[in-house]
């Protein structure tokens, strides 16, 4: 079975995005700081997108970052193979987005995450609580000023709104990220103050 890549389901994901929303490519580069060219290419499926770049849609478009990655499946069984997913990789972090699970009142998206011990990987927020689990290796998660130092077998959970960075202490550490939120949450950009329910 042939999975499609991050670079064509960001393509069609992102282009329909926009047109359901009716944003011009320009409104959304405004929003974005991204390139017009850059967009172009995203949506045509030859851009190369990174962690930083999903990030900025997602908040500009006000999206879930799931809602530009996800290919939507059928039911039954589901595998999904590490070697078969393209790697978001961002400043510190490499993604696999594993699944999106939908419930009554909550969706849960699952990565893979691995932080490199190359810096930190920094998030100005989006929607949505994370819960990471340390598999293996030390993280440093620091949310709005504070700071939690994880080893293997520790979780952390925060509201993902805040700005947040994750850190890589004494080499590569392994992760899952889980990110929850209610169908139909927004980020509110206009003053910062978290999640806005849709109407």
């Amino acid at each position: 079975m042939e999975t499609e890549s991050v670079r064509d389901m960001l393509a069609a994901n992102l282009r329909r995005a926009r047109v359901e929303l009716g944003l011009s490519l320009s409104e959304v580069s405004r929003r974005s700081s991204i390139g017009k060219s850059t967009l172009s290419q995203l949506e045509a499926g030859t851009g190369n997108p990174t962690i930083e770049t999903v990030f900025s849609l997602s908040r500009a478009l006000e999206l879930p970052i799931s809602e530009l990655l996800d290919a939507r499946g059928g039911s039954g069984m589901t595998v999904v193979r590490a070697a078969d997913l393209d790697v978001l990789s961002g400043e510190a972090v490499d993604l696999r987005m594993l699944r999106r699970i939908e419930l009554d009142d909550a969706i849960v998206e699952v990565y893979d995450q691995q932080v490199r011990d190359e810096g930190s990987q920094r998030s100005l927020g989006h929607v949505g609580t994370e819960h990471t689990i340390v598999q293996a290796g030390r993280l440093r998660v620091e949310v709005q000023g504070s700071a939690a130092d994880l080893g293997p077998g520790d979780c952390v959970a925060f509201d993902a709104t805040q700005p947040h960075s994750y850190t890589a202490l004494d080499g590569p550490v392994r992760s899952v990220l889980l990110l929850q939120y209610r169908p139909g949450n927004r980020l509110d950009l206009s003053g910062r103050h978290g999640l806005v329910a849709e109407q």
